[in-house]
């Protein structure tokens, strides 16, 4: 029986395989020079260092789909369509024995590869995440931020799990290669629009800061084209991932920040206008005269491996309810 799924596994397994081992090559050919800290950033970075951290991106956020488009979705479904699965029920081989070792062999070889694959990326992303948790700007995202956060650290074992199983039950339930590939990715890829900003921020509790508003406080603000504020950005916690940012007044209750500006009578020109520096200085003073702060919520840096854990860990639970699912499909409902 396990010869018999490592011939029918060993070619998408290979290509994937194929895959990261390329990747890994190439990183660590071309690791990155000694990054201390965000000064030295920008200093020692190229644009070949730009395309690979990218590109390492792109390859983490590929890899569990295409698991489950190739690996999982196609594992049960081809032989219910053959009518193959019939031919291992006859040898004594028990249901629960022939998806156990499917399964099992497929599933442990999906979560192994993306192991290794956020191993070598995180590795050699490592001093540029470094140095953007020490910035108080940057062109990276830090790892904590959704962008960076899903292909580093071990959730990536977690998703391809999840994809892989997601994959076979799909199958087992369409009995349709085709059909299963098609909506195993389109669930796949629900999940992970849905997860980072209905989910993530909340499995741990987020901090707040209420930040002064002043000239030094201050690193951007938007203006509309009829010269009123918009948003304020205020400095945070180096490497944090910022849930919201809002102006409040001296109780302390959320207020717009256009309600806050007129408050100030303060105006500011067009932006068409080229507003003179000294004008917005003097309307941030007023709003601070006023009371008014920005209140931030957040996650800093130091809870990047909590949310880690808790992330893998609810993504390992989805994965055993699907493989629970695949057993009672495969025992009750086959022929």
């Amino acid at each position: 029986m396990i010869w018999l799924t490592w011939r029918q596994f060993r070619l998408p397994a290979a290509a994937v395989a194929a895959i990261v081992a390329a990747l890994a090559t190439v990183l660590v050919t071309l690791q990155l020079p000694s990054i201390t800290d965000a000064e030295t950033l920008y200093s020692q970075i190229t644009d070949l260092d730009y395309q690979l951290y990218y590109a390492g991106l792109l390859v983490m956020y590929g890899i569990p789909p295409i698991i489950g488009i190739f690996w999982g979705a196609p594992l049960i479904s081809r032989e219910l369509e053959t009518g193959t699965h019939r031919l291992a029920w006859n040898q004594t081989v028990t249901r629960g024995r022939w998806l156990t070792v499917k399964l099992g062999m497929a599933g442990l070889a999906a979560m192994a590869v993306s192991a290794l694959a956020s191993l070598v990326v995180s590795w050699w992303a490592g001093p540029i995440d470094t140095a953007t948790e020490l910035a108080r700007s940057s062109s990276f995202g830090p790892r904590i931020e959704p962008p960076v956060f899903a292909v580093r650290g071990i959730v990536p074992i977690g998703y391809a799990a999840f994809a892989f199983v997601l994959g076979v039950t799909v199958g087992i339930l369409l009995r349709r290669t085709i059909a299963a590939m098609a909506v195993t990715l389109v669930l796949y890829i629900a999940v992970q629009l849905v997860f980072p900003f209905a989910v993530r921020p909340y499995v741990l509790a987020p901090e707040t800061q209420t930040v002064t508003i002043s000239e030094e406080s201050v690193r951007q603000i938007h203006v509309n084209e009829a010269g009123k504020f918009e948003q304020i950005g205020v400095e945070s916690s180096p490497g944090s991932w910022v849930l919201a940012n809002k102006t409040v007044d001296p109780a302390g209750n959320p207020v717009e920040l256009a309600t806050a500006v007129t408050a100030s009578e303060c105006t500011v020109p067009p932006p068409s206008q080229g507003p003179p520096p000294q004008r917005p200085t003097a309307c941030l003073k007023k709003l601070d005269s006023l009371g008014y702060k920005q209140e931030l919520t957040y996650h800093p840096a130091s809870k990047f491996w909590g949310l880690q854990a808790i992330e893998t860990a609810i993504y390992l639970a989805l994965t055993a309810l699907l493989a629970w699912l695949s057993f009672r499909l495969v025992r009750r409902h086959l022929s």
